[in-house]
């Protein structure tokens, strides 16, 4: 049963400093007045801006108290609209607050509230550089002012495609003091853009597109983080998409941050957003057209939090939103939803006989909301469920919208399959007996499970482990959210194994692997812990790489759809994804990994199969694919480069080694890879050997090593041959040829005499064909004896 509230009205006006005044600015407006509460709620502002100019348009309220002076303030109609109401970080005085009214062309008053004292003008500041400028939004983020404006170009007749990019997202410290106020210099965030609505967490700053922005960049946000100057691109239906660290201006360019996502941009579904608000916990509230509500977090992920009842919401309606600690509230056509953020479900629906509804401030009180209304303020209080332990109804409806993706992407026919038509068609039965044992067997825990048929009570006791599992994974998922900040980082790492074995058991399909590419980006350090659990990685007594993965884990990482020819809309594959685990966290492990790998590749697939993964892009080369994608390149990186291209034993990939080598002079390893990689393959020994020659005849850096590099020379190689490779590799000299050269680096008959002795000197292939018969005892043989 779910609890009950109460709602009671906790003032009437009475104890707000001119009360009367702020009922009638909230009973006569023509417009839905705007209301505004500061953090400690002791104040509130009204924004009216259907009021007559000799009216005041911006009041400040006091509540539980009446001393001091009124903040009243009105313009007439020639001055530019005001954009930003903004309640600045307190000062440093006790019981003071700080208050910012900025307008479009960049003019912002602060004021400053002491008790006693009351409202008082403290500084008039300009924010924008430029006069032709005109801000758009602005937002207050710890002790700066974060702004878009639009900068219109010289030229009235500019192209309308460069005229939407003419927008710019700055950023100005403003500290308010006890001795005035300190304006910080001007810095952009984002230049060359489309018109963002900004809006700010305690941490990060949430970039919207404006509704009437360019059409093809209205289908994902941007999330700035200040404290490490980086911008995340993420949108609603894919995720996590990119982030950049923004280290100089020239790498603020709007265009320059998209460069390297547009091909998934593209094709994305353009952003349906109706209201956007933020929560407390630091995440982006979005409700869509649809009454879809999601959470996008900081870090570019987003989830799903609840559906309100209102399949389509009109362009006009207003939709309140308020995070009160776990708890969500929503206000649409006189409804209030409280809904717990964590799970989904829905605590309370209350309706309201109210016109118009603001949410105030209310701090320290995490189990009741305060509402603003005509007739009053009001106080609705509520219990937090006592049971957690029960089986919430999205468990269930997740149930069956996953087993209607999963009968969709096998069914021929064109009929889309809906949750209602799985539930009342009685074809599919397997999702109603997965939701008849979550039902029963996660409310009664240990009892055992009453009214069920006997073929789900059989079902149950084989899925007994399963769904143990599943409880410790939620158990550990309400430790990670009540845990303090000490222990967080034990239980993520935890959560994120017992999330990579799942996904690594069940199968790799497109959700699972974008979803693990959201693991691996949001917990990287916890991912890699995980991933060496898994395929049970270590080192033996040799300092050998080994892993006891089973076959099935095997082929998730191997396999999956990561070697489509149109690629994933920048889903990066798992075995990448591993690889660059491999690259940030142990380096010198990669090339045996990917050695491992190719070994489980020729026992599970054949050579020349087109099934595996070797059939398409050789493993090698897909690890040298995440190693180029470094931004930073360094000598470690070529040491690696030319250790992936060896551990794979390919001709091509040792001779392209070789070539690397050589180009970097590093003589005495190209002769130990010489000496190393001959015996695998004659052609391979005869091309190292080719090489090697040619590289000889040109100078004589390879001298000292002459004695190793003989013996290596091939049997079907003739003297003909090696002179023939020789003089065709011979450096051309500039002037005429003297017989003897003081430069000495050119090549003589001394050193090359040792090899053609020994060529010479070897026997031929035929000769061994005829040896047997050459070397009889004698020959021709005795005639045998005349019989008498």
């Amino acid at each position: 049963m779910k609890p009950a509230g109460t709602l009671r009205q906790v003032s009437d006006f009475s104890d707000i400093s001119r009360g009367h005044w702020l009922q009638e600015l909230l009973c006569q407006g023509e417009e839905p007045s705007r209301v505004l509460s500061s953090p400690d709620g002791q104040h509130l502002l009204v924004l009216q801006k259907s009021r007559p100019p000799p009216l005041p348009q911006v009041v400040a309220f006091q509540r539980h108290g009446t001393g001091g002076g009124d903040l009243e303030r009105n313009w007439q109609q020639p001055q530019p609209a005001l954009v930003g109401l903004l309640f600045l970080r307190s000062p440093g005085t006790s019981g003071s607050s700080a208050l910012a009214l900025v307008w479009e062309h960049g003019q912002t008053e602060v004021w400053h509230f002491v008790v006693a004292v009351g409202w008082q003008l403290v500084q008039t500041l300009e924010l924008c550089q430029g006069a032709r400028a005109r801000i758009v939004s602005v937002c207050s983020q710890g002790a700066s002012l974060v702004w878009c404006e639009e900068r219109p170009p010289l030229d009235a007749h500019s192209d309308m495609s460069k005229c939407a990019f003419r927008f710019c997202v700055c950023t100005r410290a403003l500290e308010v003091g006890e001795h005035g106020v300190r304006l910080g210099t001007l810095r952009i965030v984002l230049h060359n853009s489309p018109e963002y609505q900004v809006l700010a967490s305690p941490q990060d700053v949430f970039l919207v597109p404006a509704t009437a922005s360019f059409a093809t960049t209205s289908k994902f946000l941007l999330i700035w983080h200040p404290e490490k100057a980086k911008l995340t691109i993420t949108a609603p239906s894919a995720g996590f998409v990119h982030s950049k660290v923004l280290r100089s201006s020239s790498e603020s360019d709007f265009r320059k941050v998209l460069l390297g996502s547009v091909g998934l941009l593209s094709c994305l579904a353009p952003l349906d957003i109706h209201t956007s608000a933020v929560s407390n916990s630091g995440g982006l509230l979005l409700v869509s057209t649809k009454g879809a509500v999601n959470m996008v977090e900081p870090d570019g992920t987003q989830r799903h939090v609840f559906d309100l009842e209102e399949r389509a919401l009109a362009q006009g309606s207003s939709v309140q939103l308020k995070t009160f600690g776990s708890i969500l509230a929503c206000v649409l056509a006189g409804v209030l939803y409280l809904v717990d953020q964590n799970s989904g479900r829905l605590i309370e629906k209350k309706i309201l006989n109210m016109k118009e509804v603001h949410f105030l401030e209310s701090p320290g009180e995490e189990d009741s909301i305060q509402l603003l209304t005509q007739t009053g303020i009001y106080s609705f209080s509520f219990s937090k469920p006592e049971d957690s332990s029960r089986p919430e109804p999205c468990l269930v409806e997740m149930v069956f919208e996953e087993a209607c993706r999963y009968y969709q992407r096998r069914s021929l026919s064109s009929s889309k399959l809906t949750v209602e038509k799985l539930k009342k068609g009685g074809v599919f039965q397997a999702p109603v007996a997965l939701a008849a044992i979550l039902q029963h067997s996660l409310r009664q825990k240990q009892k055992p499970a009453r009214g069920l048929q006997d073929t789900y009570t059989k079902l149950l006791s084989t899925m007994s482990l399963e769904l143990q599992s599943y409880m410790s994974l939620e158990l550990l998922k309400t430790c990670v959210v009540c845990a303090p900040e000490s222990e967080v980082e034990s239980y993520c790492e935890e959560l994120v194994e017992q999330e990579v074995s799942r996904v690594l058991h069940s199968d790799m399909d497109k959700d699972n692997l974008a979803y693990l590419n959201s693991v691996f980006a949001s917990f990287p350090k916890a991912a890699w812990k995980a991933t060496r659990s898994c395929l049970q990685l270590q080192q033996n007594g040799d300092g050998l790489l080994v892993a006891r993965a089973t076959p099935e884990v095997w082929k998730k990482v191997l396999g999956g759809p990561q070697q489509e020819e149109g690629g994933q809309n920048g889903v990066v594959p798992l075995f990448e994804l591993i690889c660059a685990s491999f690259l940030r966290f142990k380096p010198k492990w990669l090339p045996s990994f990917v050695e491992l790998t190719q070994q489980y590749v020729s026992i599970s697939w054949g050579y020349s199969s087109k099934e595996g993964p070797e059939g398409r892009v050789p493993l090698y080369k897909r690890a040298l694919g995440v190693l180029a994608r470094k931004n930073k390149r360094s000598e470690a990186d070529d040491e690696m480069e030319l250790e992936l291209l060896l551990c794979s034993k390919r001709p091509k990939a040792v001779l392209q080694a070789l070539h690397l080598l050589i180009r970097l002079k590093r003589w005495q390893r190209v002769v130990e890879v010489a000496e190393k990689f001959s015996k695998l393959s004659p052609l391979l020994n005869k091309e190292i050997f080719t090489t090697l020659l040619a590289e000889f005849a040109q100078h004589r850096e390879l001298d000292p090593y002459l004695d190793v590099l003989w013996p290596l020379c091939p049997a079907e190689l003739t003297a003909s041959d090696i002179l023939t490779v020789v003089l065709q590799h011979l450096p051309r000299s500039q002037g005429d040829p003297v017989p003897f050269s003081s430069e000495g680096n050119q090549l003589t008959v001394g050193l090359l005499k040792p090899l053609l002795q020994r060529v010479v000197q070897r026997p031929c292939v035929q000769d061994e064909m005829y040896l047997d018969a050459l070397q009889s005892p004698t020959f021709p043989p005795p005639t045998p004896p005349r019989e008498h």
